[in-house]
């Protein structure tokens, strides 16, 4: 993983745009070929996610579930991957050409990663909306055994978290907050450092990439992205499941924080990180392998 990260390092240092013209997907291509790497993803490395979950749980890991039922809840992890992917990338191809007009206008064309930042925000975002509510029940029925998807929903619709909207949502959006402190990090690491993997590859080959070494960039750059924000991804993870281990109700994502350093020392900010890593890093291969992938396909016919 280190060595991948090592390589990469060059490829960060000289990113400046060679050529001020960024392709640009249109809309429904990007909204087809985005809801078929979401779930082609989703589904394929569901059980490295569960495991990635009870490790985090405040329960510890044999009490959240352990190695049985390893595919509870993939029927809400199906559920929304393909409109949350979908909604991510139809935002992100939409908002980039837009973002490097405006780059433009300020004199800073020669900085894609601007442009790249942005939009990625832009779509986590968007793609938050369905992913929160998704994690939310998927990430309760990982760690009960017991719990149908029916049940679950019911009970977390029945939730209240402080919110304004919990009235209406219950316990759905539990967590959007440090979702996106999570997720617009990881995509401000991630979507750079694979676009400009991605272009230095096509210009050292003489030719765009194909799917399959485009999924290769995306494993290497979603692998560093991972391992650096695991801690937010521990946070957000015991503020969906609401409670610490003796069942007392978290307040905030500060409140968790706070007990479980109190509880268990800055170590465990990096459970999970194992599995988180190597479950992206397979996971980016088969999310960019399948969304270049589908681009091919539906954009003769998509337009």
């Amino acid at each position: 993983f280190f060595n991948f990260a090592f390589h990469l390092i060059p490829i960060c240092s000289f990113y400046t745009m060679s050529d001020n013209s960024e392709e640009s997907t249109p809309f429904l291509t990007a909204l087809v070929a985005g809801g078929f790497a979401g779930t082609s993803v989703d589904v394929a490395l569901f059980p490295i996610d569960t495991l990635k979950t009870r490790m985090q749980s405040p329960q510890g890991f044999m009490k959240a579930g352990g190695f049985a039922g390893i595919y509870n809840g993939i029927g809400a992890a199906a559920a929304g991957s393909a409109p949350g992917a979908a909604l991510f990338f139809s935002t992100y191809e939409t908002a980039k050409p837009m973002v490097l007009k405006w780059q433009k206008s300020v004199g800073l064309e020669d900085q894609p990663a601007i442009s790249h930042m942005i939009a990625a925000s832009m779509g986590e975002a968007m793609a938050c909306l369905v992913r929160v509510p998704t994690e939310v029940v998927k990430a309760k029925m990982q760690t009960n055994a017991q719990a149908s998807l029916g049940k679950t929903f019911s009970l977390v619709l029945n939730e209240t978290h402080g919110s304004a909207l919990s009235s209406v949502t219950g316990g759905l959006y539990r967590g959007y907050g440090i979702t996106l402190m999570r997720e617009i990090p990881f995509a401000m690491i991630q979507f750079p450092l694979y676009e400009k993997a991605k272009s230095w590859w096509s210009e050292k080959k003489g030719s765009p990439v194909n799917p399959i070494q485009a999924a290769m960039c995306g494993s290497v750059t979603g692998g560093i992205a991972a391992g650096l924000t695991t801690p937010l991804d521990v946070v957000k993870t015991r503020l969906m499941l609401g409670a610490d281990k003796d069942g007392k109700q978290y307040s905030s994502a500060i409140d968790v924080v706070r007990r479980t350093l109190n509880q268990e020392g800055p170590m465990a900010f990096s459970s999970g990180i194992q599995p988180r890593v190597m479950w992206i890093s397979i996971g980016g291969f088969v999310f960019f392998g399948a969304y270049e992938f589908g681009k091919k396909l539906a954009g003769p016919v998509l337009g």
